[in-house]
């Protein structure tokens, strides 16, 4: 039996107190295969991040875990330690931040903060110091040796991105999660950005979670894709099924916002409304107020999870048509 890098299970995370906690994620379930890259999609407030903060043991009180399972290669995470964790993070596990420049400490060399990264998981200075040479050079940081003296400030967005990269993957982690890899970065650097990150999975065996606000942005290197609206999985499936046959209205949306070469729109489309306070979500179906193809069975019961075919699922009472009309437009 092949087992995950990395497994969540009915994954339920709540901020406040009862009765009135905010359930910010409610009962994800996904799993990411060695090799595999899995993207997390979804508008700010969907819960995609806080996802990734629960699988990486970093949800603060009052936020906490309710409900669910996490696994790292079949080995239990929900339940340890804080200095259990600490084992495992960093070294097992590892994330990238969306915004480099506040994650990096301001008056330390780079260099000496990835080498920093090697020795909390045992290794020598000496060895400390190669490896984190060995990555700035791995991830195309050069020249190294005078890269690795500068601090954060005096590289560009680009460069502190890789110098993160370097930093998570220094102790040769299982999983990654890159957490909004691409924010703040200008188109070019934002494609050799995914490019590089797609280079590193491959040749480091990597299972890597990448989540964005963009279906654009992991068009590129994403095996599969989870689709998060009001902190529930809406859509999941084959990254090329899903963008060739969104069966979500909500997925539709994403992707019509996104623009393409072939494309001669003046102006690109946008979902009407906001997404839900998560303190005060709507009854039945979360996008309702904001679909067009809402009805009343949609204020009324919230859809679940139905299978659309090769491994797709949405959770719309509409979405075999919705999946049907993404096809033929």
């Amino acid at each position: 039996m092949t087992v995950s890098a990395l497994e969540v299970d009915g994954l339920r995370v709540e901020f406040g107190r009862l009765p009135n906690a905010v359930q910010a994620v409610q009962r994800v379930s996904f799993s990411v295969d060695v090799g595999e890259t899995v993207a997390i999609v979804g508008e700010s407030g969907s819960g995609k991040s806080v996802t990734g903060l629960a699988i990486m043991g970093l949800i603060d009180p009052p936020g906490r875990i309710t409900e669910g399972h996490l696994r790292l290669a079949g080995k239990p995470l929900t339940g340890m330690s804080e200095s259990e964790y600490r084992r495992v993070r960093g070294r097992d596990l590892a994330m990238v931040f969306q915004d480099p420049l506040s994650a990096l400490n301001p008056v330390q060399r780079v260099g000496d903060q990835i080498a920093e990264a090697a020795r909390v998981h045992g290794a020598s200075r000496a060895s400390a110091r190669a490896r984190a040479f060995e990555m700035l050079e791995h991830v195309g940081v050069t020249p190294t040796a005078r890269r690795a003296r500068a601090y954060p400030h005096e590289l560009s967005g680009g460069m502190r991105q890789r110098v993160m990269l370097a930093m998570a993957l220094v102790n040769r982690p299982q999983v990654l999660i890159a957490d909004e890899p691409t924010t703040a970065l200008d188109v070019t650097t934002q494609a050799q950005i995914l490019e590089l990150l797609g280079e590193l999975q491959r040749q480091m065996g990597l299972a890597l979670v990448i989540v964005s606000h963009d279906l654009g942005v992991v068009a590129s290197v994403a095996d599969r894709v989870l689709v998060m609206y009001a902190g529930r999985i809406v859509e999941e499936g084959p990254a090329e099924r899903v963008f060739a046959t969104a069966g979500h209205p909500y997925t539709r949306g994403l992707l019509a916002s996104v623009p393409r070469a072939d494309d001669a729109r003046p102006v690109l489309a946008a979902i009407s409304g906001n997404p839900p306070d998560p303190s005060a979500l709507p009854s039945g179906c979360a996008f309702h107020p904001r679909c067009h193809l809402a009805e009343q069975q949609c204020r009324g019961r919230r859809p679940e999870l139905q299978v659309l075919g090769e491994g797709q699922r949405a959770a719309c009472h509409f979405a075999d048509e919705v999946s049907v009309g993404a096809r033929s437009s």
